[in-house]
């Protein structure tokens, strides 16, 4: 069945997490011009293949990885910082629409080389 492909599963991944990230965002209540401002802000780790594609697929990664995320929302929650749990639902929504669109980790050989296959 298609629509259990592995492929397709993770797109639809992404599509849920985008969703749930909104969706709290707005149950958070912080201002929505903060989030299209910042949606877009961990695609600037892509500078990083200024300093070739291992470099650059290190930044990627770590600006595009639930982890990296996971790890600040757990330190914003100890110090009581709200301000870093909105930048954390931005920041989730942003991985998850890339995973919908078919942007996935990178690997050091190419840019287009991600573990949901070639761009």
């Amino acid at each position: 069945m298609r629509l259990l492909a592995p492929k397709v599963l993770l797109h639809l991944e992404g599509l849920l997490v985008l969703g749930m990230a909104c969706f709290g965002y707005g149950a958070w209540g912080d201002a929505w011009w903060k989030f299209a401002v910042l949606f877009l802000a961990p695609d600037l780790s892509m500078l990083g293949y200024l300093f070739g594609p291992k470099v650059g697929a290190a930044a990627y990664n770590a600006a595009h990885t639930y982890v990296v995320v996971a790890a600040l929302w757990a330190a914003g929650f100890l110090a009581h910082a709200p301000g870093v749990i909105s930048l954390c639902l931005i920041w989730l929504a942003h991985i998850g629409f890339d995973r919908l669109l078919g942007y996935g980790l990178k690997y050091p050989s190419a840019f287009k080389d991600t573990h949901l296959g070639r761009v």
